[in-house]
């Protein structure tokens, strides 16, 4: 669940920002069921979960983690590439951290009434405990332990915050490569190139 990285992507739009904040929760096509913003927030999501798993950068860090992992690997990548946008964020935001969680928690409360109820009741605390504590790698553990809890069949995600230390600077390196591609993706997204 890489929130963080969907939020920012999003721009200032409320609604397009929204979309993408909660296209984790929303499943199978879109039928017109939201409004046009929001559903172009929620082909952003899936547009970029493609993005990444057609990435060179993204597909080596998924490749370096253990094949313990499995599937969850990209999981992994995801949370991991959260931490190093928090780590640096002012590399990649004019904004601070603090002041821009504050503006998007507010956008994405004035569209509440379309979020998924599972999604309403996680809002306070991704915005105000879940995204502050990427920032260490404990926060990283702590958030794939609630992971492989809600997960309904047996995962190993909890630990997994270890391949995080283990490959370090190369997962950091390929968030680097990442970065300017996935945000020249959006680019032509908005143009409508998706």
């Amino acid at each position: 669940m890489n929130f963080l990285f969907h939020l920012l992507l999003s721009g200032d739009d409320g609604d397009l920002l929204t979309g993408n904040f909660m296209g984790d929760f929303v499943k199978g096509p879109l039928v017109k069921s939201y409004p046009e913003g929001i559903e172009q927030g929620l082909r952003l999501h899936r547009g970029i979960d493609a993005f990444a798993e057609r990435s060179l950068p993204f597909r080596h860090s998924r490749q370096m983690l253990s094949p313990h992992y499995g599937l969850y690997r990209g999981v992994l990548v995801d949370l991991f590439y959260d931490h190093f946008l928090v780590v640096e964020w002012i590399e990649w935001s004019p904004e601070s951290f603090e002041s821009y969680l504050v503006r998007a928690r507010s956008m994405v409360e004035r569209n509440r009434e379309w979020l998924p109820p599972n999604l309403q009741s996680l809002v306070p605390i991704i915005f105000e405990e879940l995204l502050p504590s990427y920032r260490e790698i404990s926060g990283i553990g702590r958030a794939l332990e609630r992971m492989a809890q809600r997960v309904r069949r047996p995962n190993p995600l909890a630990g997994g915050q270890q391949e995080l230390v283990e490959h370090y600077q190369d997962l950091r390196d390929d968030f680097h490569s990442f970065m300017p591609q996935v945000r020249r993706f959006v680019r032509h997204f908005a143009n409508g190139a998706e």
